[in-house]
């Protein structure tokens, strides 16, 4: 599997790409780390930088997505997609791997 970039995100992410007139060759990156009682946070930017070595790429729609290959197995099958509608608008991901919510018995709130 691989991190899948529906065709409403990666249109959205090519408007940004040419709003802000990116150089030729600029990639997207995705970031992970662990957040606590709120679960996984993810980060989405520009970055030119690609290592093979260390990263992984997915291609989807004209939109090339690296990420680095250690945090590829925790998002092995996400999909990352584009909302707007009245209540909001943004990207949304969902991933098949992060911990359900249950609480947090490390923080004292209840």
């Amino acid at each position: 599997m691989a991190i899948i970039l529906t065709e409403t995100a990666a249109e959205e992410i090519k408007r940004h790409m040419e709003s802000q007139q990116v150089e030729e060759g600029t990639m997207l990156r995705m970031g992970v780390s662990g957040g606590g009682c709120a679960g996984l946070q993810y980060t989405l930017g520009f970055q030119k930088d690609y290592d093979p070595a260390i990263d992984a790429k997915y291609d989807h729609h004209g939109v090339s997505l690296v990420t680095q290959k250690k945090m590829a197995l925790h998002l092995d099958g996400t999909t990352i997609d584009f909302r707007d509608s009245p209540t909001g608008r943004g990207f949304a991901i969902e991933n098949p791997n992060a911990p359900k919510s249950g609480g947090c018995a490390g923080c004292g709130g209840h």
